[in-house]
């Protein structure tokens, strides 16, 4: 893996779509994001679940660990994200031992997002 400064994928990604839910879920307590800093972390938030991530890098691409709460329900998992060439982000995303989905998100270009 490269450094966090060659990863093209640091910043504010706005999810858009999901394969397993409607947009109603992804924004059913905030407007559903993933933010991937240059730190090694990062976080993810849809529908009632909010979680921690924890980074490798690449240019365009990062794998994560995940952990946080969906429900007040302790959840952990793991996914990746790449940068798709029409510039958005398609994210593979799991819970240990549950669900599996694939989302698309959107960079976030406004600094009052």
């Amino acid at each position: 893996m490269s450094t966090p400064m060659d990863c093209q994928l640091i910043g504010r990604w706005r999810i858009v779509k999901a394969d397993i839910w409607d947009r109603d879920y992804l924004d059913l307590v905030e407007p559903a994001m993933l933010v991937i800093q240059a730190n090694g972390h990062g976080e993810i938030a849809y529908g009632a679940m909010q979680a921690s991530l924890d980074l490798e890098y690449s240019r365009a691409l990062v794998y994560f660990t995940w952990e946080g709460f969906d429900e007040m329900d302790e959840v952990r998992g793991s996914g990746s994200a790449e940068l798709q060439d029409d510039g958005t982000l398609e994210i593979e995303f799991a819970y240990r031992h549950g669900d599996e989905a694939t989302l698309k998100a959107e960079r976030v270009t406004s600094s009052t997002a």
